[in-house]
């Protein structure tokens, strides 16, 4: 089997120390490394105000996994989601070649940047 490019986010209940939320996020990245992933890239993207509110809650802690599986792993991983008390939504998709190229972009920061026009 091939292995595809995918990314996903999750939303980690807001009651979270700093310490469980680390830990929370490391049990997942570890469930994609033990099952054959190569993480890409990953951010934090902190306590964030929900659209609406989930279980009750108006925040959570965001945190987007990019890597690289075999399709079997995603329903190891979102099964492991849908156990975890501690997620309150998850979302994972597969990249194709422009959201891949976009994403390396994003990287090195020539994203939302004007490209300066050629000296002539």
């Amino acid at each position: 089997m091939s292995q595809k490019q995918y990314e996903t986010v999750f939303i980690l209940t807001p009651v979270l120390s700093d310490v469980q939320t680390k830990d929370a996020v490391d049990k997942f990245k570890k469930i994609l490394t033990d099952n054959g992933s190569e993480l890409i890239h990953e951010e934090s993207w902190g306590l964030k105000k929900l659209a609406y509110p989930i279980q009750g809650k108006g925040t959570g802690f965001y945190h987007l996994v990019e890597f690289t599986a075999n399709p079997d792993v995603i329903a190891t991983l979102e099964t492991e989601y849908r156990r975890d008390e501690r997620v309150m939504r998850f979302l994972t998709i597969a990249l194709d070649k422009h959201a891949i190229a976009y994403n390396e972009r994003k990287r090195k920061g020539l994203v939302g940047k004007k490209q300066e026009a050629p000296a002539e």
